[in-house]
């Protein structure tokens, strides 16, 4: 599965000139194994891990911090966690070298940063005013009065935890790995020196030299890596610290007159834990169901917060790989016949695992927010990351490309990645912009080189035609099919009065509760199911509509059929109706 065409990679370098494989970007600690590990245990394991104090807010907006001879200052938050890497779980390496994790990196950065910013990628822009929309793991007091109730798979939902469910095989030696990656919140103030006590004022904009510096809220890549046996994990489930440390890093402005300007970012600390549990289901030969729970432990964010606040102790697009050595990961999308039925029982809230990687093996499990196929991959015609997956690169890069220059100077001073974006669109070659246009890979498999001529068998009965093929819809006509509504045959040509049903329908029908309309065709979908394609009585362009086949849909059981004089026709007595009444 190509995640969109031209769904690029994003860059390894963060907001500010952080790199997620800077080991002072990640924080992880020693295990707590315990049935019943509470956030009491963690925090005794790794201070950065329980109860926030209080006292966590950002730093002043103008205060000082300490201050190096380059001029640079870095200030970390009083309670930041030790690097303490001890057994199970160690700082991250960036690259997934050694793990299996380096093959899928592009399309766990595409997931990470996805949304991240929106064209026209200004801080101007409404779109990207309300950010963070994928994985955010807030402090629990918060996300359970604002976020959602009921646990699904989609990460797009505000919750406080993240659950995976997954299934493998397990030899008896075999380790597992897991790294939880995510974003923390950071905010870029601009200040300038004023007053005779020097102080440092915050302003939203300015302008250095002819270059324009904005306040915004950026994001640091983070990500914690654990390791452990998976008897272990048999034996009990384990927690780790997966949070980040606060902290304010400064750093002056180049500037030839006027005041002097810097730029002062501040963050939070992170606190969460992440619980490991292992469990064998169908007896000795049956395959293992492995759970990661990742949740925010912070407890000083008040429900009543805005969510603004929640946000600078949230964990944002939050995902989790995992792989290992001696595991082979079973799909939950098409599991094979011995752990299909474990498959249904798995339990994965607010984020859903798929196979990555290599097809060729299954060592791989990339459990995201977003969901996605199995084995996901970046289009290869893709020169970078835009953010946007729902959108198609090639016009994104040509509206980028047509954007005014005072556009293109607040979006560069807006944040570092979109810098990057008008950099790699406006140097993009040619033929690599021409590339964008569009694909074709192909309806079917790959060629297989031919195998030795084996003996020749009867052949087998001809089967039914794929739906995608030519002639495999053979037998369907539109115009001619029907269905039975009430017991009597619908067609095209007839009239039906339109009933949408309560729950479940578009919420555009139920504008069209009681109108009358016109059947232009019987349609069969590929799953098997069938709707009429209809257009209003009343609507003056119905046979504009009509003509280039554009119809409102229903399902037979929210159309009730017309009799002559547009009285509708009653059910032979016994049937039940056909749907609820609008």
């Amino acid at each position: 599965m190509d995640v969109g065409v031209g769904k690029g990679a994003a860059g390894a370098d963060g907001p500010g000139g952080a790199r997620v494989d800077d080991p002072a970007q990640t924080t992880c600690g020693a295990p707590t194994p315990s049935p019943d590990t509470d956030a009491a245990a963690v925090s005794a394991a790794h201070p950065d891990a329980g109860s926030s104090a209080a006292a966590d807010v950002y730093p002043p907006a103008g205060a000082d911090a300490d201050r190096d001879a380059s001029g640079e200052g870095r200030s970390a938050d009083p309670g930041d966690p030790g690097e303490d890497s001890a057994a199970g779980c160690r700082e991250g390496s960036g690259d997934g070298s050694g793990d299996g994790f380096a093959q899928v990196r592009a399309v766990a950065d595409a997931i990470c940063y996805e949304g991240y910013l929106l064209y026209p990628y200004r801080r101007s822009s409404p779109k990207n005013r309300v950010r963070w929309q994928f994985g955010v793991l807030a402090p629990r007091a918060w996300a359970e009065v604002h976020g959602s109730g009921q646990p699904g798979v989609s990460g797009a939902a505000e919750s406080w935890y993240q659950q995976t469910h997954c299934l493998c095989d397990a030899a008896p030696d075999a380790v597992l790995r897991v790294r939880v990656r995510y974003l923390q919140a950071q905010y870029k103030s601009v200040q300038r020196r004023t007053g005779a006590d020097g102080a440092w004022e915050p302003v939203e904009a300015l302008d250095v030299d002819g270059e324009l510096h904005l306040s915004f809220e950026e994001a640091v890549p983070r990500e914690a890596d654990i390791e452990v046996p998976v008897a272990d994990l048999l034996a009990g489930q384990r927690s780790y610290p997966v949070g980040a440390p606060g902290g304010t890093d400064t750093a002056r402005l180049a500037i030839r007159t006027g005041p002097a300007a810097r730029t002062e970012r501040r963050r939070l600390p992170v606190r969460a834990r992440t619980t490991l549990r292992a469990e064998r289901l169908g007896g000795p030969a049956g395959p293992l169901r492995l759970t990661v729970r990742t949740e925010n432990t912070d407890s000083s964010v008040p429900a009543s917060a805005p969510r603004e606040e929640a946000l600078r102790s949230a964990l944002l697009a939050t995902h989790t790989l995992l792989g290992g050595d001696g595991l082979e990961f079973h799909s939950l999308i098409d599991p094979p016949a011995r752990a299909r039925p474990h498959a249904a029982d798995c339990r994965n809230e607010f984020t859903f695992p798929v196979l990555a990687g290599d097809e060729r093996v299954r060592s791989v499990l990339f459990s995201s927010p977003i969901l996605l196929d199995d084995h996901p991959r970046i289009a290869p015609e893709s020169p970078g990351d835009l953010h946007d997956a729902a959108e198609i690169d090639e016009i994104l890069s040509l509206r980028t490309f047509l954007l005014t220059d005072e556009e293109k100077r607040e979006a560069r001073a807006t944040d570092p990645r979109a810098a990057a974006i008008l950099d790699q669109v406006e140097s993009m070659p040619e033929e690599v912009l021409a590339g964008l246009h569009g694909a074709i890979r192909s309806l079917e498999p790959a060629a297989v080189p031919a195998a030795p001529a084996a003996p020749a068998v009867p052949a087998a009965p001809p089967g039914p035609v794929p739906w995608w093929q030519e002639g495999g819809d053979e037998g369907v006509s539109p115009t001619t099919d029907s269905v039975l509504v009430d017991g009597v045959p619908v067609r095209s040509g007839h009239r039906v009065r339109l009933r949408p049903r309560r729950r479940g329908a578009d919420a555009h029908d139920m504008f069209l509760v009681d109108r009358t309309a016109h059947v232009a065709g019987v349609f069969h979908d590929v799953d098997g199911s069938m709707h009429l394609a209809v257009t209003l009585d009343d609507d003056p362009a119905a046979e504009l509509h009509d003509w280039y086949g554009r119809y409102h849909y229903f399902r037979p059981d929210e159309v009730r059929p017309l009799a002559d004089g547009h009285r509708e026709v009653r059910p032979p007595t016994g049937s039940p109706p056909g749907g609820e009444a609008g």
